[in-house]
């Protein structure tokens, strides 16, 4: 895939200070705007040699600067666009050429190669379309900022209706615009847990430990463990500080766990998705084990390279950098090493690695803490409460907490059912064979 076989197109982050040209003299000069904000952590696309794609970036200035979307948001479109950038580069395209054969475009080549990586497990379906639609509001801006002709073949807009009853019951009819370059995101039918994954088996979740612990690094088996044990998402196992480990207090309601701080409450702060602030149980062993490899001399290795602020972090990499992005949920470092470590899994033999993504530890953690509660507690709301507080989900999520009770209250359904068809297809492939004879 191409994502992983260059290094090209990188996403920097800047501290922006909005100022404003005037000339004079022949001269151009700049003045700081104090009206305007100042955007700490804007991010900038600059292709491999180092020229930054100012369309892009404009883009993503105006987004942040006018109001239109956050600077969260704003990030993950720029990740997306990030994807498109390191496409162009890798197939020698300019991103303003739209040649008359469709096939030749940028745009149509792009969304082929998304579709392939797609269909060949390389990215999931909503992160398909996602980059697509990124593209496609980029290009949208710059028709409208007049950057590009307006006679170019782009795409072919789409008009489409959307049915659907009120609260009252009336028919409503909703109306909007697509292209015939969106890629359809196609679900999983049945029930799914966060991110549209499942969980692993426990035996798979050890074996893909024990397989860890003996070919990939330190780091990443130790943040799978912590994935699988405690449920943190890998932006908080990537932000997680040595004094929040330290700081650990024994559950007094669970012999062997502890409980540590996360969000920007937390002292120190530690990032979580949507700033929640709270506790999650760590098994003491675990804690024990993440804060001895914090003291070996690999880590300190590390950290001699690392800025002040990164030298409490648990996991730094081989430069000292931090492995997350800025106030993300996701790594380019740990999904590099993701993929050698999916790929030697595979050529090892091991089954439960073909399709496995990082965050199947946590839905794996949370399926079984929502197992176990069930097993032990006939109110729901207890249940739905505990899981909620262990997974560190928001006050607005009990959607997605129940998706985990779902998850398992219809698995012994599921078992049964499969065991009575098998047994009635052996049954039956009994009976037939018994009649050939």
């Amino acid at each position: 895939m191409f994502l992983q076989r260059f290094r090209l197109a990188t996403v920097e982050h800047i501290h922006f200070i909005p100022h404003d040209p005037s000339v004079k003299d022949r001269l151009v000069t700049y003045s700081f705007n104090s009206s305007r904000v100042v955007i700490e952590g804007l991010p900038q696309i600059f292709w491999e040699d180092g020229s930054p794609w100012r369309e892009a970036n404009l883009w993503a200035m105006e987004r942040v600067t006018n109001g239109e979307a956050i600077l969260k948001t704003v990030s993950s479109n720029l990740n997306g666009l990030l994807n498109y950038a390191k496409f162009l580069e890798s197939r020698m395209l300019q991103w303003f050429e739209f040649p008359s054969r469709k096939a030749d475009r940028c745009l149509v080549q792009y969304r082929g190669a998304l579709i392939k990586a797609r269909d060949a497990g390389h990215i999931s379906p909503a992160t398909a379309s996602e980059y697509m639609r990124n593209c496609i509001s980029f290009y949208r801006w710059v028709k409208r900022r007049g950057l590009l002709s307006p006679r170019l073949p782009l795409w072919q807009d789409k008009r489409f209706l959307i049915k659907y009853f009120d609260q009252v019951g009336f028919e409503r009819t909703l109306a909007g615009t697509t292209t015939d370059l969106g890629i359809p995101n196609r679900k999983r039918i049945g029930i799914t847990l966060e991110g549209g994954l499942l969980p692993v088996s426990p035996s798979d979740r050890d074996i893909i430990l024990d397989f860890a612990k003996r070919n990939a690094s330190p780091e990443l088996y130790l943040m799978l463990a912590l994935g699988f044990f405690t449920g943190m998402r890998l932006g908080t196992i990537c932000d997680l500080r040595i004094d929040t480990l330290e700081r650990a207090i024994p559950d007094p309601s669970a012999k062997g766990l502890l409980r540590i701080s996360l969000g920007p409450g937390a002292s120190p702060p530690v990032h979580t998705k949507f700033g929640v602030t709270g506790q999650v149980w760590i098994p003491e062993s675990l804690c024990s084990e993440v804060l001895e490899y914090a003291k070996d001399l690999r880590r300190l290795t590390r950290e001699v390279s690392a800025a002040g602020e990164n030298r409490n972090l648990v996991f730094l990499t081989r430069f000292g950098n931090h492995f997350g992005r800025h106030n993300s949920d996701q790594s380019s470092a740990v999904n590099v090493e993701m993929s050698s470590f999916r790929k030697s899994g595979i050529a090892a033999g091991i089954k439960a690695l073909r399709k496995f993504r990082f965050h199947q530890s946590r839905c794996t953690f949370g399926t079984e803490i929502a197992r176990l509660a069930l097993e032990n507690c006939v109110d729901v709301a207890i249940v739905i409460a505990t899981v909620s507080n262990a997974l560190l989900h928001g006050p607005n999520s009990e959607a997605t907490t129940f998706k985990y009770i779902k998850f398992v209250q219809a698995a012994p359904a599921k078992q049964a059912i499969a065991n009575n068809f098998m047994t009635a297809f052996t049954g039956i492939a009994s009976g037939h064979g018994a009649s050939n004879e």
